[in-house]
This record gives structure tokens, sequence and C-alpha cells, in this order.
């Protein structure tokens, strides 16, 4: 999940029918050692397979290779939540991905923030940065909730007056004395204020509170303020804008400051938002979703970081395969027919491999509804048959039939597979390593001595 962002149910399926299909052997004697050894040479067998026969886009072309990339996120939205809405979330993910450094594709410059309410097709993408609304006074109401070309001022500083700390003692002899301690508070928080207002800033932002009296005085100035702002959206903010966060007014400059085309804040669903587009600095987005119920948005959430890590994948890698179990069915022909060349136990195991790889488009068979065992029959003759002419011949959910799913444009990232072999081989080497398990008996009994009796 950390490398490709997808994958992850296809390296359980495998790594559990790897250890499935070489049980019997284990059963018999087998040495672990042996099996793990047949895995790896499998998994490298198949990796080398995928390496040949993906397909490689050119770049050349933008209009063809954004639909790849539209095809590649519609791929993964199949199997997801909001696969009746991929129409929709195919073009958002695109979007998404393209508006990003096309060197370093920082995933972490796409924001991702959840409104409940609403329907899922209200959910949009900001050209830039955008988070919620954070905690404010009365006198944020008075400030200007708009600017263009603003200048940033993002800081690690607490305006407001605090209160003592506990076990804090003050002796004075003079009721003078007295209101000069006070009068040193509220003159150490007005010049941090003059401090920022001298900068140039008109939006001012801060990790730590910005009270009452700092919000009135920046509304009586024209100038916006947020505090408590998250450190994620700060860090977003700083490298989208330009500025850099301060922990002192002290020396604070124009050279600290950063700047965008816009700044706005805007009411979406029952919240509102803080929006900083046409950002110069690095290029970034948000996508803002909207739903029912928050577990809703959850999973959405969960279905569009799949869909975005494959398709920056596909930026990066530029080699695709065919979806729907097709290149499943490849390998498992491509080992089938190396193992009959390979002589001693290695043969049984990279058999037994090639077995597992057909758990891919079995389990889709049994999504979908369909006879498992005729749709497999049939893809295993045809790509026994003619491999070069049937290689990406797999399970067409849509049709309800066998058919070339590359000619479909049922495309995925190369690199999504051959981490999935790679992940789910390791899987299965890591627990036939183990030798014995050793299992407390006090916790299987809940009565055994030294347990505390239930009531």
């Amino acid at each position: 999940d950390a490398e490709v962002g997808d994958g992850t149910t296809s390296v359980v399926l495998l790594a559990g029918e790897l250890l499935k299909e070489v049980r019997e052997f284990v059963e018999e004697g087998v040495s672990a050692q042996v099996i793990v050894k047949g895995f790896r040479r499998a998994a490298a067998m198949a990796i080398a397979r995928v390496g040949e026969i993906a397909e490689r886009v050119d770049r050349g072309d933008a209009d063809a290779f954004r639909a790849l990339l539209e095809k590649c996120a519609a791929t993964s939205m199949n199997s997801k939540l909001i696969g009746s809405q991929r129409e929709f979330f195919t073009q958002m993910v695109v979007d998404a991905v393209q508006r990003l450094d096309q060197d370093e594709l920082d995933e972490a410059m796409i924001g991702v923030k959840k409104v409940p309410g609403g329907a899922m097709q209200d959910s949009l993408l900001v050209d830039g940065v955008a988070f919620k609304k954070s905690f404010s006074y009365a006198g944020f109401e008075q400030q200007p909730k708009a600017f263009d070309a603003p200048r940033i001022a993002c800081l690690n500083v607490e305006l407001e007056l605090k209160a003592e700390k506990d076990n804090a003692e003050v002796r004075v002899a003079r009721v003078a004395d007295y209101q000069a301690v006070v009068d040193a508070e509220w003159q150490l928080i007005f010049a941090k204020l003059d401090q920022v207002l001298a900068a140039g800033a008109n939006v001012v932002l801060s990790r730590l509170p910005i009270g009452d009296l700092a919000t009135q005085y920046f509304a009586d100035r024209g100038v916006f303020c947020a505090g408590r702002v998250a450190k994620d959206d700060m860090d977003r903010v700083c490298a989208a804008t330009g500025c850099r966060v301060q922990s002192t007014t002290t020396g604070l400059g124009a050279a600290h400051l950063g700047t965008c085309a816009r700044f706005e804040e805007r009411q979406i669903g029952g919240q509102r938002f803080n929006l900083f587009r046409g950002c110069p600095q690095a290029r970034t987005c948000t996508i803002v979703l909207r739903g029912g119920a928050e577990q809703f948005i959850d999973e959405v959430e969960r279905s569009l970081h799949d869909s975005i890590m494959v398709v920056r994948r596909a930026v990066k890698t530029q080699t695709v395969v065919a979806g729907g179990g097709a290149i499943e069915m490849e390998l498992s022909r491509h080992l089938r027919a190396a193992a009959r060349e390979i002589e001693g136990k290695q043969q049984l195991i990279i058999a037994a491999a090639a077995r597992a790889l057909e758990v891919i488009p079995r389990q889709l068979c049994e999504n979908a509804g369909f006879d498992t065992t005729d749709f497999v029959t049939q893809l295993r003759a045809r790509h026994a048959q003619d491999p070069e002419r049937f290689k990406w011949h797999g399970v067409d959910i849509d049709a309800e039939a066998v058919a070339d799913l590359h000619a479909k444009f049922v495309w995925e990232p190369a690199l999504v597979k051959i981490n999935a072999i790679s992940s789910a081989v390791e899987a299965a080497c890591l627990i036939l390593s183990v030798d014995e398990t050793v299992t407390s008996q006090q916790s299987q009994d809940p009565m055994a001595q030294g347990a505390p009796a239930r009531r």
C-alpha cells in the first residue's frame, strides 16, 4: 500500500492461495526451504514476464495519455464503493494528479477534506489549498473574507493573553506595580501584532491560538486571521505559497511572506472553508468530498486514494497491463510451460504457484455471480491455444464473457501487479518459515491458575 497504493486485496488473495496450494507438500514432509526457493523462483519468472509483455505508453500525445490515465483510474474504481460514479471521480482524480509537479508527483500535495451531507456528485476539486475554518472569536466576522494576490504570513506564535501558570506568584507593594505588570502583558502582545502588520501581511495563519484581542485588532485593520490551523494544512499552504513558518514575529518581513492568485472564505455544505487558489510555488489541489454519512465518506476517501496512487504510478512508470485477471492467466500459463522444463521438486512448487495465480479471475467471477469453472476453463484454453493473440483476455464483467480487456481499455500500471506478486510471495514465504508456534495455556483458558475469575 505504501509503494503503489493499490493491489492490497490481490496480495491477500494470492498469499492465501499460494499457501493453500502447497499445503499438501508441507503435510508430506517437503522442506519449507524447498518451497520458499520455488516460490521465489516463480515470482522472479512472473515479474520478468510482466516486464516483457507490459505495453509502454507515449506521453507525446497529451490527449491520448490523459485517456490512458482515465482508464487506469476507472479500472481501479471498478471494485470499489464509488464504482457506480466512476465517470465523475475519474475526471477528478486525473485532474488532481495532473495539477501536481509532474517530476515529483508528491501525493501529499493532494489534500482531501470531508464534509458530511449532500450527494457524492457534490464533491469538488479545488485548484489550490483548502481547509476548514478554524475556531474564531466574535471579531472574526468583521474581517474581509476575500483578497486578490494576498500576502500570507504563517506563524507558530500564540497571539492571545495567557493566564498565569499554576502556582505562579507575583508580589507587589503598590497598585501601580500591579498595573505595570498588566500593562507589560498588553505591550508584549501589541508589539507582536504591530510587527505582523508592519511586515505587510493581510492573511495571517497560526498553528497556535489567535485570541479575541488579536482577532479584533486584525479586523479593525482589514486583515484576515485564522488560528489553530492543522499542521498538514499549514505545511501545504507553505509549500504552495512560498511562505515559511515563523516561530517569532521579531524580524518578520516581506521575504517571509507567501502569496497566491486569490484567497477567499467559502461556504461548502454546512461548513466554511478557506481557499487559496493559483499558488505559484508548488502545484497543489484539494478534493472536498461530500456524502450522507462519515463512514461512507471515509470509504470514498480510501477508494480515491487507491485511484490517485494508481494514476500517479502510471504517470511515473508509463507501462500498463490489462486487468480483469488477464495478466494473471497469462502468468499462470507462462509458469506452467516453464515448470515442464524444470527437474525435481521445484517443478511441483512452480506449478502450484501457477495454479494459485488463477485465484484472481476466479474471485472476479464469484464477485460477479458468474460460473467460475466455465470462465476459468475458457481463459485457460485461450491462453494455451495462442498466447500471443489471447494474452490480454480476461473476465469482462460488463459483457458477462471472456474478452480482450486491453481492447476494452481495462488497464492498470504494471508496477501494481509486480508489487502484488512480490508482496504475496514474501508473505507466503514468511509464514512458511515459521518452525513452531508456542501458545500460552493461560491465554487459552481464562479460568487457568493466575487468571482473574469472572463473576
